[in-house]
């Protein structure tokens, strides 16, 4: 499930990471959804599915309000159980790796600290899932991270690169921690750090990941007779073996 941007690039860049996903997993097909501002919508998509029991998953990359609430209301109102819905994207270490690679594209240097750039939210949860993908990232990197939000919280990305230039670290690196490009990758570029990595996009860990939250969601018990759905962000298609719902923002 992703989120939907008045920006065309960020729906490109979510196309683009379901055709990735189809590539490792031809045979599960996958549809298009979208929390706001594009179409078709969450809703309609699970209406229009309802009778093939579709499993969700959300191109989120922590678990804030639209984990928590709008898509369970979107589930229940399509007369769906919970368990049709997976987990966020985040924290896992899947993203630290994808992470890792945009930095390194970069060129940015083995030594230079970083802060990790998150969207932000007023959700505590999705604070703390933010400050643990740090730390993941931190573990994979072998060096310090820090955790940033580009709203809603702070410190943000320029206040932390500031921080550490301050501290005598002149040489920053910003790890941008969103899927697509749009408003939020814009702000995050605009720090003093010396190095911004791009977004995540359609990296191979990412399509890894997508797929392993759609299998952790068929561990629920399932009706008989159902059939697979993986709901995600990207462009629809259709098979005989199941089919996928992507959600984008």
């Amino acid at each position: 499930m992703a989120h939907g941007s008045r920006d065309a690039s960020s729906s490109a860049t979510i196309h683009a990471l379901l055709r990735r996903v189809r590539s490792l997993r031809p045979e599960l097909p996958a549809r298009c959804a979208f929390l706001d501002l594009n179409r078709p919508s969450l809703r309609d998509a699970l209406y229009q599915l309802r009778s093939e029991r579709p499993i969700l998953v959300p191109l989120l990359l922590s678990t804030g309000y639209h984990v928590r609430v709008d898509i369970p209301a979107a589930v229940a109102a399509a007369g769906l159980p919970t368990s049709q819905a997976a987990r966020a994207l985040g924290p896992h270490p899947l993203l630290a790796e994808a992470l890792a690679a945009r930095l390194a594209e970069t060129g940015a240097t083995p030594e230079a600290p970083v802060v990790l750039a998150g969207a932000g939210s007023s959700d505590p949860t999705a604070i703390a899932d933010t400050a643990r993908m740090a730390h993941l990232l931190a573990r994979h990197l072998g060096r310090p991270v820090t955790p940033a939000h580009l709203s809603a919280a702070g410190p943000t990305p320029h206040e932390a690169v500031a921080a550490l230039r301050a501290a005598g670290h002149h040489d920053v690196a910003v790890a941008t921690y969103l899927l697509a490009p749009g408003f939020f990758a814009r702000r995050a570029a605009t720090t003093e750090a010396r190095w911004t990595s791009p977004p995540l996009a359609a990296h191979d860990a990412i399509a890894r990941l997508i797929l392993h939250r759609y299998d952790e969601a068929l561990s629920f018990p399932r009706c008989a007779g159902g059939a697979d759905y993986l709901v995600r962000a990207g462009v629809g298609s259709s098979t005989a073996t199941g089919s996928a719902v992507a959600w984008s923002a």
